[in-house]
Formats: structure tokens, sequence, C-alpha cells
């Protein structure tokens, strides 16, 4: 059975919604199963609904992680959402055309072509996901460094080259599950401008010029079909094999914390997924909400 592809999914008669070839409009540090199944699936709709004609470019936070199989299958993966929905099961399969390729900062050749979207006129946004560990200062790290070892480390260094080159502020997505997560890697941001001894410019382009906002992220996702049996039923249903399957539960919304008028910027609202997509000025009553079902749903 043929790995997907772009070639091997035309074959296989799939007449799903699929982009190709876009500008790479999203720098994204990540690339496991919730990202895949949560923000890359909102970029696709956007695609699709908003003609938002754009990709993202995966970024591997740590040095083990799927580069190598993201870029064998050209960006594309299956993505199952599974559930129920007013009284309905739900079961939709779509294949995620949004990314176009991920990146080891690892390797030298990783950390240039992480360095060269950087400084990329059709760079607009930059989405994180590193694990409650990764909005993290770790003094250890050095601007020189290939790359730095921390998140914040890294963010530090691409907006730096970014501002070098004279490019405009990007909008950055924090999305690590942890209070206050945009103003957290803000602040380690900051705090490498500090020991870097990095010029009031950049400081300014950073506080400034860019727009850091927190979210709240709530979809449950299972990731990978882990029963071998089922795994081969799909294959034959599908016509190609994927190793990056991802399974997600049907509800999910993105709570951006920001200025209201980033609704216009973004793509969410004209691809018509405000009440899944949204920017609101203070996001702690969608948090205290999502705390309160929890909550309730583990008490018995």
């Amino acid at each position: 059975m043929d790995t997907l592809n772009y070639e091997v999914l035309a074959k296989s008669g799939y007449n799903g919604y699929i982009l190709k070839n876009a500008p790479e409009k999203v720098l994204q540090f990540g690339e496991g199963n919730f990202l895949r199944a949560f923000v890359d699936y909102w970029f696709d709709l956007a695609n699709e609904k908003a003609d938002w004609n754009g990709k993202c470019v995966l970024v591997q936070p740590i040095a083990p992680g799927l580069a190598k199989m993201i870029n064998e299958q050209e960006g594309l993966y299956t993505l199952y959402l599974r559930g129920s929905e007013n009284g309905r099961k739900i079961d939709d399969k779509r294949v995620i055309s949004s990314v176009s390729r991920c990146l080891n900062p690892y390797e030298e050749e990783g950390f240039k072509q992480m360095m060269d979207v950087a400084a990329s006129d059709d760079l607009e946004i930059i989405v994180s996901n590193t694990t409650e560990a990764g909005i993290v200062y770790d003094p250890a790290c050095k601007l020189e460094d290939v790359p730095a070892s921390s998140f914040p480390g890294k963010l530090t260094q691409v907006l730096y080259h970014r501002y070098k080159a004279g490019k405009k502020g990007i909008i950055m997505l924090a999305c690590e599950l942890i209070d206050n997560n945009g103003k957290e890697l803000l602040k380690c941001v900051n705090q490498y401008i500090d020991q870097w001894g990095l010029d009031d410019g950049f400081r300014k382009y950073v506080n400034e010029d860019c727009t850091f906002c927190g979210s709240l992220v709530d979809r449950i996702v299972p990731g990978r079909i882990r029963d071998p049996k089922e795994v081969a039923e799909l294959e034959q249903k599908h016509g190609y094999a994927d190793p990056l399957l991802d399974v997600g539960e049907v509800f999910g919304v993105w709570v951006i914390e920001g200025d209201t008028k980033l609704n216009d910027v973004l793509p969410f609202r004209k691809a018509g997924l405000e009440s899944r997509v949204f920017v609101t000025p203070d996001m702690s009553p969608y948090k205290k909400r999502k705390v309160r079902i929890l909550n309730g749903a583990h008490t018995g």
C-alpha cells in the first residue's frame, strides 16, 4: 500500500478539498497530534471557506520528531473527527492540506530554513504548543546557539532575525496549557533581550509591532488509531497508508485573547468559524466555563 502524498491521494479518488500550493503564512512550533487536529484543521477550513490561501510550516520543538515523516507525505495527513453533535453520530474524514513541510532546527539546514521563513514577506502568524514545560526561560541559551534549547529562546532568535531583515511584526498565538500563556511567553522573550544585550529597537519591535496573544484551546485529541485491524480496514477504504492519521473529537473551540480587531485580521471570521475560533479581550469567562464543565464531568 502506497503512503499518502499528493500523487497517491489523486490516484485514490479522494474528492474533498485540497490546496497543493500556497504562501507559507504560519510558522508553527509543534507538530504533534493536537496541533494537527486543531490549529492546522482551522487553517485548512480557512483555506477552503475564506480562500485564505495559506500554508503552515511546522517546526520540531525538540530534536526527536516527525519532520521526516511529514515531509515524506508532503505535509498531507488524514484527520477523523469523531463523536456526536446534535444527537447525531459523527465520523468525518478530511485530508488536511494546510501544512507545507516540517523543519528540524536541530539540523543545520533545518535551522537555516527556519530563519528563511522568519525573514519571509509571507509570514503573518506564529503558533506554538510546546507542552506546559515549553514556555520557560533557560539562561543557558545563547543567541548564537543552533538552535537555542528553549522554545522562547528559539522564538527570540526567529524574531530577531525577522527584525534585522526589516519585516513587519507578527501575531503570536500561544496554545500551551498554562495560565497567561501569551504574557508568560512575551516575558521570557524580554528576558532573552536583556540577557543577550539586544538593542532597544528590537525590544520595541517585539513589544509594540508584534502581537502576543494568549489562547484557550478545547478539543480532545486521542491521536493515532492503535487497533491494527482498524488501521488495515481504513487503509483499504482510503486506498493509501497514512502513519500520520489523526483523530480528534468533533467539539472544538479556540478562544484567543487580544484586541477584537484581530477578528478582521485572522481568517476565521471570514470563514464563518466565529462560533469556534474568535478573539476576545478577556478569555477568563471561557476558561472558567471550561474548568467547571471538566470538574463537573469528573465529579461523581
